[in-house]
């Protein structure tokens, strides 16, 4: 069974805010994780309400996604030094 990715709001709301360049270089990373769900650059972060939640570095942005059976949500895309001032 293959994987699915789905974008919450926010990170819905972040890409459409970026230069195109910048918006499909980060679509073409996060899509990567549709065949390895946790690539070696991503990283643990915390549970939430019983799912694991990761950080993907994607140049100077982090993708902030968890994986539920086989879908993997990305709720949050911001850079570096914003990403993680709010919960999932």
């Amino acid at each position: 069974m293959s994987n699915t990715l789905l974008l919450g709001p926010d990170a819905q709301r972040f890409l459409r805010h970026l230069q195109q360049d910048e918006r499909d270089r980060i679509v073409q990373r996060l899509r990567r994780l549709i065949v390895q769900p946790i690539p070696s650059d991503a990283k643990f972060v915390e549970r939430h309400e019983g799912d694991r939640v990761f950080r993907y570095r994607i140049g100077p942005y982090r993708a902030i996604y968890k994986i539920k059976d086989h879908t993997i949500l990305v709720s949050r895309i911001d850079r570096r030094d914003h990403v993680y001032d709010r919960k999932p």
